[in-house]
């Protein structure tokens, strides 16, 4: 046994208990955010033909038994994206959904097998209004904790202050002084010239490591931790390449209408000006999943229900973010499942392998 008590000791719950009350303070919050602006609050269901089309995102699969006897491959959704857009082509307008959503491969301090993601998508409304959202959601959630501050480890941000703005392009030139769009044409990134900036700016680089590979080693190693200390930042205008669901941007094609959220240092949140285009999201659908092919030997259906919804959908914004995550920074705790109610149980070693 790993010798924790488990989260159903009345001695850990009591710990946790507080933590646990400030969670539901902040649901109630954030709801009554989403009431006042006008959303319809959505369930999408979690048995899907498709978890999502990301080449590092892992699914959980399961057999459907269909009732004439025959069996069917399903997965639990890593995200009610495509369910949620599928709503909005049904004539939904203004969505949320404080989803159940499943990643294998993951468990951390940041990071659960089963986690709640609280996703919201506004129909024929620019993406920039997902920032205004962040801001005053990201302050209701600290009211309800009763916080001054978001707090993860020893980084702190003020949950009040303006939120701050900086594009991947600058935080690259400002933390690692890489010239990040000379890397870049609207198809692709040139791997060789991004490997040598890298390189000089301190990081490994492998022999096979692509361009993709090594824009996460650089944001890993020197952008993130940069983020989010003193005020909540928004790290803007993705590389197209790395926004597979996302617009392009009109005034630069190499980059996409992508936003990440970040406080403390933390990926609190992702947001999308909406790619609506079934073709082009095809093409990038069979890309990541050749690169999901590649690295994992294994590649996930694509949901063509999904892609027929996009004809109907109307131009949209959306946004995940990690509600768990949320809870942490605005109660300072220190580990994921101490703000979830009931996570996944330490096993021994001999009782995962079955005996």
């Amino acid at each position: 046994m790993t010798g924790r008590s488990p989260w159903w000791d009345p001695r850990v719950h009591a710990d946790r208990k507080p933590l646990l009350a400030a969670r539901g303070r902040i649901a109630a919050a954030l709801r009554g955010y989403f009431a006042q602006h006008e959303f319809c609050e959505v369930e999408a269901g979690i048995l899907q033909v498709s978890p999502g089309n990301e080449a590092h995102l892992h699914a959980f699969a399961t057999e459907w038994r269909t009732p004439d006897g025959g069996t069917r491959r399903r997965y639990l959704h890593t995200s009610p994206e495509f369910a949620c857009k599928k709503l909005l082509a049904a004539g939904e307008r203004r969505i949320f959904d404080f989803a159940r959503v499943f990643r294998n491969r993951e468990r951390g301090p940041l990071h659960h097998p089963e986690f709640t993601l609280l996703e919201w998508y506004r129909a024929n409304e620019p993406y920039d209004v997902l920032i205004e959202d962040c801001a005053a959601l990201v302050a209701l959630a600290a009211r309800a904790a009763g916080a001054r501050e978001l707090v993860y480890r020893d980084r702190r941000a003020d949950p009040f202050a303006p939120v701050r703005r900086i594009t991947v392009a600058q935080a690259f030139a400002d933390y690692a002084g890489i010239d990040l769009l000379a890397s870049l044409t609207p198809e692709a990134g040139d791997r060789d010239a991004l490997a040598q900036a890298a390189q000089r700016a301190g990081i490994n680089v492998l022999a096979d490591d692509t361009w993709a590979d090594i824009f996460s080693r650089v944001l890993v190693a020197k952008v993130e931790p940069r983020l989010g200390i003193g005020q909540v930042t928004v790290l803007d205008e993705y590389p197209a390449v790395e926004a597979a669901l996302a617009r392009r941007k009109a005034s630069d094609p190499r980059v996409a209408e992508r936003f990440e959220l970040y406080a403390c240092g933390v990926e609190l949140a992702n947001a999308f000006g909406e790619l609506t285009d079934a073709c082009e999201q095809r093409r990038r659908f069979e890309i990541e999943m050749a690169e999901k092919q590649r690295i994992y030997g294994e590649r996930y259906p694509i949901d063509e229900d999904f892609l027929a919804a996009l004809a109907h959908m109307p131009p949209a914004c959306g946004i995940a973010l990690g509600f768990d995550r949320l809870v942490m920074l605005a109660t300072g705790a220190p580990h994921i499942e101490q703000t979830i109610w009931t996570p996944m149980a330490e096993e021994s070693r001999d009782t995962d392998e079955g005996r």
